[in-house]
Parts: C-alpha cells; sequence; structure tokens
C-alpha cells in the first residue's frame, strides 16, 4: 500500500486483530446509518476498496455476522467483541471500516458525520441512497 494520508493501520479493542488499509476517499466517506444493526453497533465507519484491508495479525480472531439478505458480511474480534469492518451490502466492493479501530482517531474526531437512510436500503428500494439526517458533536467547555 502506498504510504500516504489514505493509509492507516488499526486493531481491535484487545490489539489480537491487526490491520493496515488504503481509505479509497480519506475520510470524506465518513457515514453512519440507520439500518436496525448499525443502529444498534453505533459505529462509525469510513470506505476501503475491495482489496483495500490487509489483516496483518489475527484474520483467524475474526467472526463476521450476516443478517437481513445475507449480503453485508459485518467482522469482529472473536476476542473482544469489537466491530472492525463489513463488506457492504449497496457495493460489495467496498468494506466500511470502523474508525474507532484507526490508530489516531476518534469517531469524535469529526464534528458532523452524515447518517444514511440504511432502512429504506437503495438495493430495497431500487433508489439512490438517501441521506437520513446529521450526526453532531460538539464538546463540552
Amino acid at each position: 500500500m502506498a504510504s500516504d494520508m489514505n493509509t492507516r493501520s488499526g486493531q481491535c479493542h484487545c490489539g489480537a486483530v491487526r490491520f493496515t488499509l488504503a481509505l479509497s476517499e480519506g475520510f470524506n466517506s465518513i457515514r453512519r446509518c440507520t439500518c436496525s444493526y448499525c443502529r444498534m453497533r453505533g459505529a462509525v465507519v469510513v470506505m476501503a476498496e475491495m482489496g483495500g484491508i490487509d489483516i496483518l495479525q489475527g484474520a483467524e480472531m475474526l467472526t463476521s455476522y450476516r443478517f437481513h439478505t445475507g449480503a453485508a458480511q459485518h467482522f469482529f474480534c472473536s476476542r473482544c467483541g469489537i466491530y472492525t469492518h463489513h463488506q457492504r451490502r449497496s457495493d460489495q466492493r467496498l468494506y466500511a471500516v470502523n474508525v474507532a479501530c484507526l490508530d489516531g482517531i476518534s469517531p469524535f474526531d469529526f464534528p458532523e458525520v452524515p447518517v444514511m437512510d440504511g432502512i429504506n436500503h437503495t438495493s430495497d428500494t431500487g433508489k439512490p441512497t438517501r441521506r437520513a439526517g446529521t450526526l453532531r458533536f460538539i464538546p463540552a467547555s
């Protein structure tokens, strides 16, 4: 992977799973989703293209979960339970990666995060993905 601002490293909470990734659009693709799983998980994600994630350590520790159509595959560490990334349903050439797992990055680094309408998923409606709103973080003074 090229060494630039779009190349990042990350890990799960316990460090059993370590990875590097190339962000497809930097942090311009950051988002949340309103689908039932994402709503409960609460992660802020950023996109990496297929082949853009390299699991350096702990591939055997990753467990996956699928629901509804089974198209999206969500990965998490079987030891600490942290969601690291998932293969997207709407574009299976992309992975959504949990920004909280990226070294030196926090979901609270982003004052505004677009929230996409996953309840009315584009694969179900045939319509373009709709923005459902914006998640804002306002630090206390």
